[in-house]
């Protein structure tokens, strides 16, 4: 199975799309620029919706739905954010088909039935959400409101590949509203901070935390946080947002409360969100020629046992002591499956279990029941041992642990070793040529000389890192005098 991927090194691309449909992860629909997500590959999202779901709800916030469609007139109340979408709307013009009489069998749009005003399908949800909240808020007493949904959004796009980039996704997108500046401004940097421990400590993903530049900033926004990663082809991809909103919304949708001083004021915003693109983020940040590697904090399945077996009654003796492995495992908050299809040798399920990334596969046959021993393989570093039986649980505990850590570590050394810090745009374009990965550089802070960087290399100021220092430089490109370095790469 895995003999047949492209390698990494001959065509990262080619390796990624293939990757995605032989791991059996999603596949292409009949809806062009759409895509299936397929079972495994649904279960790596479920298991990311459930830890952010949680890391929500530990703050304090609410899941709640809101409708598929806006109508026009409220999708563009707030001109920056609808004319930043525009471009990107699915809009829905009539609410009726009819069978075509000129085509027997075949149906056509009723052109009777056209509908009064159309209806944008969500490219994102602030204009209903904050039509809604018109009707939530009057007092102080009515905020904070602290909003989570999780839903599909539709944003047409040309040029699609799988998880990254599609014309539907699904994703979760949070929307607060706030009686103080200062308020909104804590919210809006603590979801950017979940955000960053969730890359980190589940996907095992290092970021940089950020604001993004004018330019890059949401339609709508006053200022965007964010969080970068940086893939193995040294392109950068943008893992999660977090906008503060100020009162832009507020003012769109007339929704003003009664502070505590019984003056009327607009209320503060925030929204945030993070979609399926990071399952496309995991497979680039760990996975080799091989097929996926999963962190086991993710994978839908931490072991897998195989049992080696020649008779009917040989897998009969295995399989029970496999599910008294499991029942212990299980236990300790350890997901693990038994892989007894007897449609399939020994080799074609280890090469499967490879491929999709299960972080342990435990191997055990006739005469390990007999040693009291079994063979346990790590995916990440495609190495094996033989351990005793009575070891066995307490290794598997700690070696998913190790496994969890050393995939950080390796992805975090890949990443602090493509930080460059160049001071000339000659410097510049040879380190994004042939080292490639992020690039610190001085910028004179204008659009102009993002822009002009951004044409005659395709790099982007990935962001301005919450923790940059202070330091008198020169603009890479125009030698204008600046604060601080940015970051800029490549990106998806």
């Amino acid at each position: 199975m895995s003999k047949n991927l492209t390698s990494r090194a001959e065509d990262y691309s080619k390796w990624y799309n293939e990757l995605v449909v032989k791991a059996d992860l999603a596949e292409n629909s009949a809806v062009r620029g759409c895509m299936v997500i397929k079972p495994y590959g649904y279960a790596i999202w479920e298991k990311m919706q459930a830890e952010l779901d949680r890391m929500f709800k530990e703050t304090g916030h609410q899941n709640a739905y809101f409708p598929l469609f806006v109508p026009k007139s409220l999708f563009e109340a707030e001109e920056k954010n609808a004319e930043g979408f525009a471009k990107e709307c699915a809009v829905v013009t009539h609410y009726r088909l009819q069978n075509d009489p000129d085509n027997p069998g075949k149906l056509r749009v009723d052109p009777e039935a056209k509908l009064e005003e159309e209806l944008v399908v969500r490219p994102t949800s602030e204009a209903i959400i904050w039509h809604t909240f018109k009707g939530w808020i009057q007092s102080y007493r009515d905020l904070p409101i602290l909003i989570n949904q999780w839903a599909n959004v539709v944003r047409w796009e040309m040029r699609t590949r799988l998880f990254l980039r599609t014309a539907e996704f699904l994703w979760q997108e949070g929307h607060t509203a706030h009686a103080t500046k200062a308020e909104a401004l804590v919210e809006a940097e603590q979801m950017n901070d979940i955000y960053a421990e969730f890359a980190e400590n589940f996907m095992a993903i290092p970021v940089i935390k950020g604001v993004k530049t004018e330019s890059e900033r949401f339609a709508g926004a006053i200022d965007t946080y964010c969080i970068e990663a940086l893939m193995q082809d040294g392109k950068a991809l943008q893992a999660g947002t977090s906008h503060f909103l100020g009162q832009n919304f507020a003012k769109a949708f007339d929704v003003k409360f009664t502070n505590n001083e019984g003056k009327l004021d607009y209320v503060w915003a925030t929204s945030w969100g993070v979609s399926t693109r990071l399952v496309g983020a995991l497979i680039m940040t760990h996975s080799d020629d091989k097929g996926l590697v999963l962190p086991p904090n993710l994978a839908p399945s931490q072991v897998v046992i195989v049992p080696i077996y020649k008779t009917d009654e040989q897998l009969e003796v295995i399989t029970k002591k496999a599910n008294g492995i499991i029942k212990e495992l299980k236990a300790l908050g350890i997901s693990c499956k038994l892989d007894a299809r007897t449609t399939h040798r020994p080799g074609a399920k280890f090469a499967q279990h490879e491929l999709q990334g299960v972080p342990l596969r435990i191997a055990i046959g006739q005469r390990d029941l007999e040693n009291g021993t079994v063979e346990l393989a790590r995916r990440d570093t495609l190495t094996k041992e033989v351990i005793e039986m009575s070891d066995l649980v307490s290794t598997v505990e700690s070696l998913l642990k190790t496994i969890q850590e050393e995939l950080f570590d390796k992805a975090r050394n890949y990443r602090d070793n493509h930080i460059t810090e160049v001071d000339d745009f000659e410097s510049f374009k040879t380190v994004l040529e042939n080292k490639t990965g992020f690039i610190s550089a001085h910028w004179d802070g204008t659009a102009e000389t993002e822009q002009k960087i951004k044409e005659l290399t395709k790099a982007t100021i990935r962001c301005i890192p919450m923790d940059v220092k202070k330091e008198a430089g020169k603009c890479v490109y125009t030698g204008k005098p600046s604060t601080n370095r940015v970051i800029f790469a490549k990106a998806y």
